[in-house]
């Protein structure tokens, strides 16, 4: 990276947002400007405020804008269906059409999200592809798609446009309300004494694609700052290691590095409807366009998240 790099993030203050300004800054050699969407007059701006977004990127001047700002838990999206597509969709319309207006020849890098395929799992077991179609059964999955589609039609009228479509990830400081975090720091509890023996959880027996997080970060990096990904409609990711994690054996892992002797019980309050029992990407597209593959052994990433979670008992 170097100086005539100007990268704005978007969502830079989740979790992330948060591994991506990191990454960003321990490439940097050369003094590269890293801009968040991080104030306006004192307050941060909102991606649902068009003016505000419109005043960011003009002054920021970005040569490549990565955009992670979302409603990302698909349960808070449940919740609130018309702020998901207020911030999911049309933020990310605010987004695209100021980059399209005040920075034409910034790279837009989209991050959505493979919960865009839904049903498109039940067609086949085989790691899904870029071609498999969008069928997304949650609020927040038809939230992400439809984003994704509309940057893809914006590449056609000339947003240079790299769309990706990360699989579940997870790495130390992602909030316990996703799965990886739930279960690690109540095994956390357990170890310090603070709960007993017990862990609570939902179904365990879908099957998921898991990835670091540090390494989709590094993926959204490289097509922010290499000019040899190619940019367009048809520059759409998958970002998934090609495996199957079972639920269960996430939570037998944990279990396992612990030492403990712990019970497993079902929580009524935590099942939820399984319409997509595995869900699983082919993440070659992203290997031939980026040189990406994952890097980080999703059994160190585990024993990462429980050495977060220990500490901060």
């Amino acid at each position: 990276m170097d100086r005539q790099h100007r990268i704005l993030v978007t969502g830079a203050g989740g979790f992330v947002g948060t591994l991506l300004v990191r990454h960003l800054a321990a490439r940097d050699s050369n003094g590269a400007s890293v801009a968040v969407f991080g104030a306006r007059e004192g307050e941060a701006v909102d991606i649902c405020d068009r003016e505000a977004v419109e005043w960011a990127v003009k002054v920021a001047r970005p040569t490549a804008v990565v955009h992670l700002a979302a409603m990302a838990a698909p349960a808070e999206a449940n919740r609130s269906p018309r702020r998901a597509w207020d911030v999911n969709l049309t933020g990310a319309m605010n987004v695209a059409e100021a980059v399209l207006r005040h920075a034409p020849e910034a790279r837009f890098v989209n991050a959505g999200s493979s919960e865009a395929y839904g049903d498109a799992f039940l067609s086949t077991d085989a790691p899904l592809t870029e071609s498999a179609p969008l069928q997304p059964t949650s609020v927040y999955g038809a939230t992400k798609a439809a984003a994704d589609l509309m940057v893809g039609q914006m590449a056609h009228d000339g947003l240079k446009s790299v769309r990706f479509r990360p699989f579940n990830h997870t790495a130390p400081r992602q909030a316990d309300t996703y799965v990886v975090s739930a279960f690690a720091r109540q095994i956390a509890d357990i170890m310090a004494g603070k709960q007993a023996p017990v862990v609570a959880v939902g179904s365990l027996e879908a099957e998921r694609d898991f990835l670091d997080a540090r390494d989709v970060v590094r993926a959204y990096a490289i097509a922010a700052l290499d000019p040899s990904v190619p940019v367009g409609p048809s520059s759409v990711y998958n970002l998934a290691s090609g495996r199957a994690w079972r639920i269960g054996d996430i939570l037998d892992h944990l279990v396992e590095l612990s030492g403990r002797d712990i019970e497993v019980r079902v929580d009524p309050a935590r099942l939820r409807p399984n319409l997509v029992p595995r869900a699983v990407g082919n993440p070659e597209a992203a290997s031939r366009a980026l040189g990406w593959r994952p890097e980080i052994a999703f059994e160190d990433t585990l024993r990462d998240v429980l050495r977060f979670w220990r500490r901060q008992g």
